[in-house]
């Protein structure tokens, strides 16, 4: 069976695929042999691919070590954001108008930016449009890109194991924002520190925001959704400060903690039966297009992180857009006939009611 990508105007068949029976821990699962080399392709990297050959170490675990800073802020946070709540009916609709675009430019920040284009070089971004996206990244606020796509990469390829920064093993809680209130799993650190990410720390735009990362954050993420109704029309500060920034951040927060939490546990899985990942809608309906999970982790390179185009999918109109506009190219597409005999082969057999 042939592995194929298709571009804007081309397909490129870039590798075989088989099947064998591999052991993970006590799961006994099937896996496609690849051809790793063909399969990166000019993307780059391999690293977003499953590696088969990890074992999780034999014995006790690691005790649990809260970041109390993170639980202290994490949780003002939300109670901020309860707070806003309460302030909509008081909000002028330029404001509400205003913390809408806030979020639709952050979330494109994620997963046009550090997820689809840095994390798994599935298209190419001219200079003005990785700037965009580096700044809308920061508008975001969900660590800088060169953090976020190490690990993006390691959960891929460490897939719900103890290298997993955000293992759903662990229970909804914490693949959702636990992760981010303990240390991380020393198998984290360690396989994290063994990618290579030159292909990140290549691109100048990248490692600028990496230097500059707080103070972007402070202008970006806080500052200026407040200032601009404020100054602009005459909004009060109070709801200009909690509604555009604070309860804009922490639905941003959240729609992609769905995408580690509810898109690995709550779905059907018509490409892979045999790896938690699931297609979660209303997911992607909050993640501009990110809860086709099961098809992304069968499908990694695929730009659309879906078969299905824009359905649910604000993200792959905006990188198609771009492409239309000259800013962007070279989008890996799958082909339709490896999408329908990986679900022969692999699928849970939903997609013949679907």
């Amino acid at each position: 069976l042939s592995k194929e990508f298709s571009s804007t105007s081309s397909t490129t068949a870039v590798g075989t695929v088989t099947s064998r029976v591999t052991r993970n821990g006590n799961a006994i699962v099937e896996k496609d042999l690849l051809n790793h080399e063909d399969l990166a392709g000019d993307r780059g990297m391999i690293d977003d691919i499953f590696d088969e050959t990890y074992r999780e170490k034999e014995g006790p675990k690691p005790p649990l070590r809260y970041v109390w800073r993170n639980i202290i802020l994490m949780s003002l946070l939300h109670l901020g954001a309860l707070f806003a709540l309460t302030l909509i009916p008081s909000a002028k609709i330029q404001t509400l108008a205003w913390a809408l675009l806030c979020f639709l430019v952050s979330a494109l920040g994620i997963t046009a930016g550090s997820h689809r284009l840095w994390s798994h070089r599935s298209y190419k971004a001219t200079l003005p449009l990785r700037i965009f996206l580096t700044i809308a990244n920061s508008m975001a606020f969900q660590n800088d890109i060169y953090e976020w796509v190490r690990d993006h990469r390691v959960h891929h390829k460490f897939s719900e194991t103890d290298a997993d920064p955000h293992n759903a093993m662990r229970g909804f809680f914490f693949s959702h924002i636990g992760w981010l209130l303990v240390r991380k799993h020393p198998d984290v650190i360690e396989k994290g520190q063994k990618l290579d990410l030159s292909d990140i720390k290549a691109d100048k735009v990248v490692m600028f925001q990496r230097r500059y990362y707080k103070p972007s954050v402070v202008l970006l993420c806080f500052t200026l959704p407040a200032v601009v109704p404020w100054y602009f029309w005459d909004e009060s500060i109070v709801i200009s400060f909690f509604i555009p920034a604070i309860l804009r951040y922490t639905i941003g927060l959240n729609a992609t903690w769905l995408v580690n939490s509810a898109a690995h546990m709550f779905g059907n899985r018509p490409y892979d039966q045999n790896i938690n990942p699931r297609e979660n809608p209303l997911v992607s309906l909050g993640a501009l297009g990110e809860g086709f999970h099961n098809y992304h982790h069968t499908f990694p390179y695929d730009y659309s992180t879906s078969e299905f185009g824009w359905r649910f999918n604000l993200t792959t109109a905006f990188i198609d857009l771009m492409c239309l506009l000259g800013l962007a190219s070279d989008r890996k597409k799958v082909s339709k006939e490896v999408i329908l005999a990986r679900k022969m082969r692999t699928g849970d057999g939903s997609h013949k009611s679907g």
